[in-house]
């Protein structure tokens, strides 16, 4: 995933802006990391450079 991403993305449960917590990247692509929810803190993993937006059960 790149960092511009953030800009387009957003919580899919209450629509509010993510943060995001690097933990690998390979040149200008984020490997893994979390994105957080700044309301409702809801957290979607990044793997290979996949966020996962779906919902928490």
């Amino acid at each position: 995933m790149k960092k511009d991403l953030l800009d387009i993305i957003c919580c899919p449960v209450c629509k509010e802006d993510l943060t995001l917590k690097i933990e690998r990247v390979e040149g200008d692509e984020i490997v893994t990391g979390v994105l957080e929810c700044v309301k409702c803190h809801n957290k979607y993993p990044i793997e290979e450079g996949i966020p996962n937006l779906l919902p928490p059960e």
